[in-house]
């Protein structure tokens, strides 16, 4: 495979390095190592260090495994979420050592949004799938709207031609914050009762539709709060990271760091909200005059405010400009 076509600029990355605080014999976690721009960079900073890179993306595995080889043993790859990462873990046979660090580095990457048969792009057409883990089986699993039990092999075009209309309303509300969500919902059921939604272009000109031309912000495409909604629902996104993030919390050291980017209002606040609850002490219901839960903080909060790009990494990669990063280090 030709790994030059899978190229993912890694952002905030000098930040990244620093609040990582990476240890001479440290083990380390990069839970979507992609195209491996942060892990490979992390293994050159501190050349006593071992990493695991994970991806649910078996394309960026293939990619991450090319271009860390250099590396040898200190570097170890496989394929999963980083919401299972304690049984990656164990695979690998590092369920006994606690972890000196943790990345993740949210959401989708370039290389993804540019490659059309992936279905994530509303500028390119290919069929409406939008799962990260592309590999998945074909056959369609019988998950109901909300159910994340069973295996998920569902596809953006599932949403969009078997789920109920307020469904498809709320999740381009809630993961999109789509002001005209029941007004797509509603296109979208009138049009997939005349033919199938089956390609992403073709979704793009439901939506159009939809979108009043005047209610439409300038410089945004009307279609791109949709298609992140419809890949955070196919992909489950949301829960996931929250799963990541416990399992992250509970496998690290005392001192070890957890480094989380996120590119989205939601997932930022997801990563806040975790942070403040382990930051935590005190519990008692505020009328106690004095505290009886004994509860202690878990971890420390190193970031109060999100570290963000500057004016040159957003002028050299745009897509740093909704980055935010923040970090916490475990008690």
């Amino acid at each position: 495979m030709n790994t030059e076509g899978f190229y993912h600029q890694p952002v905030l990355l000098k930040e990244t390095l620093a609040a990582l605080k990476l240890s001479a014999k440290g083990l380390y976690v990069d839970g979507t190592v992609g195209g491996a721009g942060h892990a490979k960079a992390m293994l050159q900073a501190a050349p006593g260090i071992r990493l695991i890179g994970l991806d649910k993306d078996e394309t960026a595995l293939t990619v991450a495994t090319a271009r860390l080889a250099p590396f040898g043993e200190r570097v170890q790859i496989y394929h999963s979420s980083f919401a299972q990462m304690k049984q990656a873990l164990s695979a690998l046979g590092w369920s006994e050592t606690p972890l000196s660090g943790v990345l993740l580095d949210i959401g989708v990457s370039s290389p993804q949004l540019d490659t059309a048969k992936r279905g994530f792009s509303y500028m390119q057409d290919g069929p409406l799938d939008m799962r990260m883990d592309a590999k998945k089986p074909e056959a369609r699993d019988q998950r109901i709207e909300g159910d994340r039990s069973s295996s998920c092999s569902l596809t953006a075009a599932d949403i969009v031609n078997g789920w109920e209309e307020k469904e498809i309303a709320r999740i381009l509300w809630e993961y999109g914050e789509e002001r005209w969500a029941k007004r797509i919902a509603a296109f979208i059921v009138a049009e997939r009762a005349i033919v199938p939604i089956e390609t992403t272009l073709q979704l793009v000109g439901v939506i159009k539709k939809a979108v009043p031309k005047g209610a439409r912000e300038a410089g945004q495409h009307p279609a791109k709060r949709s298609f992140m909604a419809l890949r955070i629902a196919v992909n489950d996104e949301l829960e996931e990271l929250r799963q990541g993030l416990d399992a992250a919390q509970k496998l690290l050291k005392t001192g070890g760091r957890l480094v989380v980017i996120s590119f989205h209002s939601l997932e930022d606040r997801i990563v806040k909200d975790k942070f403040n609850n382990w930051a935590r002490g005190c519990i008692c219901p505020p009328e106690l005059p004095v505290c009886v839960c004994g509860h202690r903080p878990e971890m420390k909060i190193v970031t109060r405010r999100p570290i963000m790009a500057g004016v040159e990494e957003i002028a050299q990669n745009p897509r740093a400009r909704s980055a935010k990063l923040r970090v916490a280090e475990k008690l």
